[in-house]
This record gives C-alpha cells, sequence and structure tokens, in this order.
C-alpha cells in the first residue's frame, strides 16, 4: 500500500473506529501530510506513493531532524513521534509492515512550564464585570458572564463546553454531563454562581439568539437542528464555536496583569488549582478534569507548591 492511502486508511481508523477527538485527528492529518511532503521533497518519483514497507526508521529520523533544524519547540516534535508511533502501529495491526517501523524512536521530553493562574481576586474582579455588563440586558453579554462563571466552576475543556447540550445540563442537581477526549463522558457538579448566571441566560437570553437561528434556517435543517439542542448559542444563533468562547474569554482578561494565554484554559488551570489550594483530593480533580492520567492533574500541586515557595519568600524572616 503507498503512503497516502495508508495515512487516509488510518485517520480514518483513528476519527470513526477510535473515536478520536477531531483535535487529535487534525494534529494527525497535519503531521502525516508533513512527513508525506517531506519524502517527496527527498524523492520527487515517489513521494506520497512510497510503499509502507518501504519506510524505515532512517527516514522516520531524518524527517524528526529535519523539524527539529526549523527550530520547533520539544512539544511539537514529541507529538510528532506520537503521530509516527501510532501511524506504525496501525500499520503493523494490519499486517501492512513487517514490524513498527516508530517503535524505536525516543520521545524527546519537554519542559513543563507551569500553566498560567489567576488569583481569586483576579477571577472576583473578571466575574464581577461580567455581571455588571449582564446587567445591561444584552443578550451576549448575559451569555458572556454564564459562559466564564461555568468555566471556572467546572474547569471544562473549550470544546466539552461548545459540545454541551441542554439534555446534558441538570438544572435541579447543579451538573453538566459532557464527552471528553477519546469520547469519555463524565458529570462535573457547578456551584450557586453558575447556576444563576445559566438561568439567567436561558431565560431571557438564549431564546433571542435561538431565533436567530431560526430566522437564518427558516425554522428548519440541520443547523437550526444543532443550536436547539445546543447550550451556547452565538451572536447568529448557531452552536458556538472555540474560536468564539477564546476571543470573548481573551476580552474578560485582558484587564487582568500576568504573562501566558489568555484564553479558555487559563479558567481551567485557575480553577483546578484553587480547587486543590482549598484541599480537595487530587484524585477528585483528576475526575473533574476528564485527565486520564494522575500525572496530568499533578502539574496543579506544582502550582500551588510555586505560590507556596513565593509567599514564604515574601513573608517568612529567614527566606
Amino acid at each position: 500500500m503507498n503512503l497516502g492511502t495508508a495515512i487516509d486508511g488510518f485517520l480514518s481508523a483513528v476519527e470513526y473506529e477510535y473515536g478520536y477527538s477531531p483535535q487529535t485527528v487534525r494534529a494527525y492529518r497535519r503531521d502525516l501530510l508533513s512527513f508525506a511532503a517531506y519524502l517527496e521533497a527527498s524523492d520527487p518519483e515517489s513521494g506520497a506513493e512510497t510503499d509502507v514497507s518501504g519506510i524505515g526508521l532512517d527516514a522516520l529520523r531524518d524527517w524528526l531532524w529535519s523539524r527539529q533544524e526549523q527550530g520547533l519547540a520539544q512539544s511539537t516534535l514529541a507529538r510528532n513521534v506520537a503521530t509516527l508511533k501510532s501511524f506504525g502501529k496501525w500499520l503493523e495491526q494490519h499486517r501492512l509492515v513487517a514490524g513498527n517501523p516508530a517503535s524505536r524512536l525516543r520521545t524527546p521530553k519537554a519542559p513543563r512550564a507551569l500553566p498560567r493562574v489567576l488569583s481569586d481576586d483576579q477571577v472576583s474582579r473578571v466575574l464581577d464585570r461580567a455581571e455588571s455588563l449582564a446587567r445591561t440586558g444584552d443578550p451576549l453579554a448575559i451569555r458572556d458572564r454564564a459562559l466564564l462563571e461555568l468555566l471556572y466552576a467546572t474547569a471544562l475543556r473549550v470544546s466539552e463546553v461548545c459540545g454541551l447540550d441542554l439534555a446534558g445540563l441538570d438544572r435541579v442537581q447543579r451538573t453538566v454531563r459532557v464527552i471528553g477526549k477519546g469520547a469519555k463522558e463524565r458529570v462535573v457538579p457547578f456551584g450557586a454562581p453558575a447556576a444563576l448566571a445559566l438561568e439567567h441566560y436561558l431565560a431571557a437570553a438564549r431564546p433571542e439568539l435561538l431565533r436567530a437561528a431560526a430566522d437564518a434556517s427558516g425554522g428548519a435543517g440541520p443547523a437550526h437542528e444543532s443550536a436547539a439542542a445546543a447550550v451556547f448559542l452565538s451572536a447568529s444563533g448557531a452552536r458556538i464555536q472555540a474560536h468564539q468562547i477564546y476571543r470573548l474569554v481573551a476580552r474578560a482578561l485582558e484587564q487582568e496583569p500576568g504573562s501566558g494565554p489568555r484564553g479558555p484554559h487559563t479558567l481551567r488551570h485557575t480553577a483546578a488549582t484553587h480547587l486543590l489550594n482549598g484541599g480537595a483530593d487530587l484524585r477528585v480533580v483528576q475526575e473533574m478534569l476528564g485527565h486520564s492520567s494522575l500525572a496530568s492533574t499533578q502539574v496543579y500541586t506544582h502550582v500551588s507548591t510555586d505560590r507556596l515557595a513565593q509567599s514564604y519568600r515574601q513573608a517568612h524572616p529567614r527566606a
């Protein structure tokens, strides 16, 4: 089987058979198309027509070396290696190669940067500003307040918020049911402030936004059906998209000092750190975040320890 056909088969398998997230599938596609383009540049006569059985460890290493020479981050290279290993494993399972050619690749260790975390006061200011804007009665301001409250209350990923349906929202028990990475379902609780903001949005803003979707589609069709099921809607009345949430969170955080990203993940990092600072069990936080590995959650203990060390140095006379 040639490389191009094998890549198409692998991407179809991870998307439809294995149920990988759209983000993972996009990353796999980007990496493998880059690898195919590299082979084509190295051997224009073969390129994507290269038989996968002839791709050896040297070719994989050469591509990774070229990526490193471009100055790509260690985290990107680590993802490239993971892509090759998954692709190689799939090839081996389907007996397209005698053995996984990527099995001997070593994953570069990327230095783990501590995530940006807001202080309690900063979160309060962000949410207070959102509440003030919501009092104007503007449907988008009311929606934005509910979104910010829910992001901080639940530490959801942005993709999980985009995919949140009314059927997954339990307003009595104050929980949301979401589909996370690897199509894993989990239930996450939220508190009274988020519940109040959501009730205000669902009663006063969402019906107006949904009317915009009905007007645009004539009240029927897949677009309107998707909007009718979604909790959060865009200005046009469609299901809200990730880039729209990134933009509104960035606006909400732009007045708060501090380096680092200003997207929805900042609120996810902040919520997790504040939970641990408040005494929550690490395993509970792991379940709430939807992490498959406890190591992913432990980074927030480092954030807490780092802040403790800073406070110690500032306050202790013998520091």
